[in-house]
């Protein structure tokens, strides 16, 4: 199943996307969220989907976040060697985590204001998480993917002079600036992709910044979410961005982003996402 949601800001609408048609959720849930998936919300639509209405002239509606803002959105750093070597850092023998706030969690396509004085806005296509069942203590990675919800596509968009040179020595700060993870444009339930081989790419200005694949993943999605319950409790409706691959700003390679600038991400079976960057005013 593909699941999104539709509609002007704080107004979204949920609907689930089927063979080409547009179908209205509002009678099934008032939104894709916590409750939605504790209730067995993705199991009720399995059985039902045919009943649902069509929505119509829906192609100038913006696409919000597939997901309702969650209560935690969980990072993991340096999950792909490649990328750790362009940082300057080895592949870690653990997973890194930090957290971005919430409220960073906006449309695949809304603008992005560059923070006030920033000179190192940084992109980083990634493969998110979403939970569909509470996470605690799992015993075995092999229990992970039945607490997945599904998959979406991010931006973990970065500060870098925020995340690592005024820090405090932890990367949220550069993490969540407001808008800083656009999400989307779909949720996409496990059955439907092998998000163990997934390809992942990026473009500034229509030039390729990122091509590579989930295949190259220092750590697996099963081994994240066990991992991460040792540690938190993962909950419904939460957000797990699993890391990012190499070709960012941060390596050097590229120049960072300026207003103006159009950053396009895309992953295999996820969908795309287009932002158009802004400056602070």
């Amino acid at each position: 199943m593909r699941l999104a949601r539709l509609g002007d800001p704080g107004a979204e609408r949920p609907v689930l996307l089927d063979n080409g048609k547009v179908l209205d959720l509002s009678s099934v849930t008032s939104d894709i969220d916590a409750s939605f998936f504790e209730s067995g919300g993705l199991e009720r639509l399995r059985g039902g989907a045919a009943d649902l209405p069509a929505m119509a002239d829906v192609g100038q509606v913006r696409i919000g976040a597939p997901i309702a803002r969650p209560e935690s959105v969980i990072c993991v750093g340096m999950n792909y060697a490649a990328h750790a070597a362009e940082s300057g850092s080895m592949p870690p023998e653990h997973p890194v985590i930090f957290h971005k706030t919430p409220n960073t969690v906006v449309g695949p396509n809304d603008p992005v204001v560059i923070p006030p004085g920033s000179e190192k806005t940084d992109w980083e296509v990634e493969l998110g998480v979403v939970i569909g069942r509470r996470a605690s203590y799992l015993a075995d990675p092999r229990d992970a993917m039945g607490h997945v919800a599904g998959f979406v596509l991010c931006n973990d968009l970065s500060e870098r002079d925020h995340q690592l040179a005024v820090s405090g020595g932890q990367w949220s700060k550069g993490k969540s600036a407001p808008g800083f993870c656009p999400t989307g444009p779909w949720l996409v339930t496990p059955e439907e992709v092998d998000h163990r081989n997934l390809r992942l790419r990026s473009w500034v200005n229509g030039e390729s910044r990122q091509d590579s694949t989930s295949a190259d993943m220092v750590f697996s999605v099963e081994h994240l979410i066990w991992d991460l319950s040792q540690y938190l409790v993962l909950e419904p409706g939460d957000l797990v961005l699993t890391g990012t691959p190499e070709g960012v700003a941060l390596s050097g390679r590229f120049p960072y982003l300026q207003p103006g600038d159009v950053v396009e991400l895309e992953i295999e079976g996820l969908g795309r996402q287009r932002q158009e960057l802004r400056a602070h005013s």
